[in-house]
Parts: structure tokens; sequence; C-alpha cells
């Protein structure tokens, strides 16, 4: 009896010995900046119409150079043709918003030791990779009104007309990011991130396709709002480019990292 008595009360010391370890190794934090994103409808203007972004994180130092990360971030995109300096493009006449909910972990290693409380290392450069999952929305503003566009079917998804149906408004992600960190004394450190995430899908901003579906069809098929919403050129030309199905759309998280050590300071210094 007197055996299992002790050895509750050293697994008990243990366990309590490894949490503490844990919570000293962990950091909690919010990220405030802002969000973009890079497609058919702004194919090279980094920062354009960038909206803003908020972000909660989770980082477990494992080692001095390598964390581990989860963070979920929300922020918006939106890109409008009528902001382009190509009067093709400004024909087109297109527009989307989309609010993006992000879920992700991974990754994170320093280019220098660092640990919180460390006298020689108090700053360093990073490198970020994740994988995650994002909610989005695409909308348009049409006489006034903002219409979500997924369900619509504006290339003729879900129709005779594409071999596509309507796609998906949960998609995968793969985060990219590099950053700079610096310690505030033993208990908190501020980051400076910027971070852009490869996706899967060419239909965040609702244009995947090349071309224009024949407007009549369309409208047969998928109502005459889907019409409507897929060639909107200013010209009313019906063979214009609609978009460019060779490259999936991207966007952007970046900003300032804000984290504070969840436990007190671990005696022993990390590897």
């Amino acid at each position: 009896m007197r055996f299992l008595i002790l050895l509750s009360f050293l697994i008990t010391i243990s366990a309590f010995g490894q949490n503490s370890n844990k919570r000293s190794r962990s950091e909690l934090g919010v990220l405030l900046g802002g969000s973009y994103y890079i497609g058919d409808l702004n194919q090279f203007g980094h920062f354009n119409k960038t909206q803003p972004a908020v972000g909660l994180l989770y980082r477990y130092n494992y080692h001095s150079r390598l964390s581990l990360r989860a963070n979920f971030s929300y922020g918006k995109v939106m890109a409008d043709d009528a902001d382009s300096k190509r009067d093709l493009l400004r024909n087109r006449n297109l527009n989307f918003e989309s609010n993006i909910f992000e879920l992700a972990g991974g990754v994170e290693f320093t280019y220098l030791p660092f640990f919180l409380g460390s006298e020689r290392y108090k700053g360093t450069a990073y490198i970020l990779a994740e994988i995650g999952v994002f909610r989005m929305n695409p909308k348009t503003e049409f006489n006034g009104d903002m219409i979500e566009l997924q369900s619509i079917g504006t290339e003729g998804q879900g129709s005779d007309l594409s071999s596509k149906k309507n796609y998906s408004l949960t998609q995968i992600c793969i985060p990219l990011g590099v950053g700079v960190k610096f310690a505030l004394g033993k208990k908190a450190a501020v980051s400076f991130e910027y971070g852009i995430r490869k996706t899967f899908t060419d239909y965040l901003d609702d244009v995947g396709s090349n071309s224009y579906v024949d407007a009549v069809e369309l409208a047969a098929a998928n109502g005459p709002l889907a019409a409507q919403l897929s060639n909107r050129s200013l010209d009313g030309s019906r063979y214009g480019k609609r978009g460019n199905t060779s490259t999936s759309d991207w966007y952007s998280f970046f900003g300032t990292m804000i984290t504070f050590r969840l436990g007190k300071p671990n005696k022993c210094p990390m590897n």
C-alpha cells in the first residue's frame, strides 16, 4: 500500500513537472494586421485593397530553433476591375469580396537560437511552413446589393454547360511565411510577419474560366441572374476573356503579433 501511495505521488509530481515545462515553453498571442488576395481580378498588385485582419496564435517552443504553431486568422479580400489601369480589365467590369476564416498549423524555424529570457539571443528572423483549411464565400456588388456567387453558377457549374460542379466554400491552403521576432523580457515577444497562402482553388474570386458561357444558354440553365453576373462587360461583348485557368488564387495575412508565455520561465534553457 505504501509503495502504491509513493508511486502515485511520484507520477503526480512527474506529470505536474511536465505540464509546468509545457506551459513554460508555450505562448499565446494575437495578430493585428491586414489581408489581400492575388488572382484573376488582381494579378500582380501585392497589398492592393488590403483589409484589416486579426488572428489568434499558439506557439510551442519545442527547441530553441524550432517551434510548433497553430493559428486562427480572419480577414477579408476584395478586388474590382474598375481600379485596373488596363482598359481590357476595366471593360470586363467584375468585382468581388470574400471573408476568409482560416485554421492552420505547422512549424516555425528560427535563424538564430531564441527563447524568452535569453541574455544573448533576444531576436531572430524565422520562416514558417503550415497546412490549413479556410472558409470563403465570394460575393459581388450588383444593383446596390451583395450577391453570393457560389450557388449561382456564373460559369455554368452544376449544369450541362460545364463539367464542373459548384465549387466548395471550404478549401485547403498551404501558408508560407517569413518574419522577425524579439523578446520583450522573459514573458513576452513581438513578431512582424508576412505570410502568403497557396490555395488549390481558382474560385476565391468566382472567376475560373478563360471565356464566357453563352448568355442565353446560361440564363436557361442557371437563371437570368447567373447570365447577368457572368458577363458584365461594359461594351456588351460575348467573346471577351473572363479569367485564367492556368493559375490558382492566393491570399495573404501579415501584421504584428504579440505573444505571452503561459507558464513561469523554465530553469533549464532549451537546446
